[in-house]
């Protein structure tokens, strides 16, 4: 199998692992790959656990909700998330809340979201589904908690240097 060496890096655009670093390609194309994969599984799940009809960040937006049984603000969730467009998360907590899976209400002039219990159903009924069908299958691989550990590490040290290119080439 040496002749699959000799294809080089696997991309998904050649011409930006022409560079530097081409393995920064690698890693893009993986992430491309694991995010379109993720989305899929995350919109699956929630419709097998018989809440058909959320994006993968309706879905996303319930599951930090329900993180810590605390209410939480548009501002919270959009920071937590990295989402930079308040709007995306705007549309998914009138979505969450015309489902009867959030509901809102106010701290002095703060309007803040709460799970209600058909939500919190919602995210145990997934978690029960995640852990027989997602992490039964990561187990039963060589891949540690160490390892998986070590990794979302990287993942959230290379999303900074994403960010602040972000920021760099907004000002040019």
């Amino acid at each position: 199998m040496s002749w699959v060496n000799d294809f080089g890096p696997i991309v998904s655009s050649e011409h930006l692992a022409s560079g530097a670093l081409p393995a920064l390609s690698e890693i893009e194309f993986g992430m491309i790959m694991l995010n379109n994969a993720f989305s899929r599984w995350m919109v699956r799940c929630m419709a097998a656990v018989g809440v058909p009809d959320l994006s993968p960040v309706d879905i996303m937006v319930l599951h930090n909700i329900n993180s810590r049984d605390k209410a939480k603000t548009l501002a919270d969730i959009a920071l937590v998330l990295n989402i930079e467009d308040t709007h995306v998360v705007t549309y998914a907590l009138k979505k969450l809340e015309r489902l009867k899976l959030i509901k809102s209400g106010r701290r002095g002039k703060e309007k803040l979201v709460m799970v209600t219990e058909a939500g919190a159903d919602a995210c145990r009924r997934y978690q029960a589904v995640r852990e027989a069908l997602l992490v039964k299958s990561v187990l039963s691989t060589e891949v540690t908690a160490e390892t998986l550990s070590a990794m979302a590490a990287r993942l959230r040290a290379l999303s900074g240097h994403y960010d602040q290119a972000a920021r760099a080439a907004a000002s040019l």
